[in-house]
């Protein structure tokens, strides 16, 4: 079986997707590139909110915590937790990466049922969620990538490529292409499960407007919660069966 073709025409779709489009859309260009301006926009917002939470809750630190510093120590506290049970006893360096990818697809999912995006014209196109551009799932998936491989590499070396021919030379191909799937699964689980969501919830607006798209925002909420939850863990699960081997 040639796995050289495969992976090229898997790393081909990959950029193809970054091409999907569902509506119009706002476009910077730069010199010789255009950038997706919706994307940095919203991204950019979702990181405000983010670091601006952090800095009112924690800038002065009491030894009687206040609701939000408590709120924060239990977030941190669930994070550290998710990370050793994934990653193992060496999930400490990995701790701030997990817990970047999770805070801000928790934040970005929300934002898509609970800010007012439309309010904000654009010359083309509308505001929305980070995470329900596939621009954004594939950027998130691919640093997951990067990720597990740097953990593999820096603990073991190159030793690390043992695990591809392991337990048998025969199943060589299928661990390569393991490694091209993965991001694959996890920007499209993302990327579906928030347009989706999103699109429910415009459709039900348009056609019941009142009382029956609430609680199919209140679902949306979770199931964005939870598709935070999932990419934490299996990126976390990644690195972990990176640094440990094969399983």
């Amino acid at each position: 079986m040639n796995i050289t073709p495969c992976s090229i025409k898997i790393l081909k779709g990959l950029y193809d997707i970054a091409g999907v489009e569902v509506g119009q859309h706002f476009y910077w260009q730069i010199g010789g590139f255009q950038i997706h301006a919706q994307v940095l926009i919203t991204s950019w917002i979702v990181i405000t909110i983010l670091l601006g939470s952090v800095i009112i809750a924690v800038r002065n630190p009491q030894t009687i915590p206040t609701d939000g510093q408590n709120f924060f120590e239990y977030v941190l506290e669930f994070i550290r937790e998710l990370s050793k049970t994934q990653i193992g006893e060496e999930y400490g360096p990995w701790v701030p990466f997990i817990g970047t990818m999770f805070l801000f697809i928790f934040v970005s999912n929300w934002s898509g049922a609970l800010l007012p995006w439309k309010i904000i014209e654009l010359p083309h196109g509308e505001l929305a969620a980070p995470t329900n551009d596939i621009n954004t799932t594939v950027a998130l998936a691919l640093l997951t990538s990067a990720a597990y491989f740097y953990a593999g590499l820096s603990k073991k070396g190159l030793s690390y490529f043992e695990k591809y021919i392991k337990p048998t030379p025969i199943l060589l191909p299928i661990n390569i292409l393991e490694d091209f799937t993965k991001p694959l699964s996890l920007s499209f689980r993302l990327f579906g499960n928030i347009l989706a969501d999103e699109l429910v919830v415009v459709v039900l607006v348009s056609l019941v407007p009142l009382v029956v798209p609430i609680p199919v925002m209140f679902l949306g909420l979770f199931t964005s919660a939870i598709q935070a939850l999932i990419f934490a863990t299996l990126a976390a699960a990644y690195i972990g069966e990176s640094m440990e081997g094969h399983h």
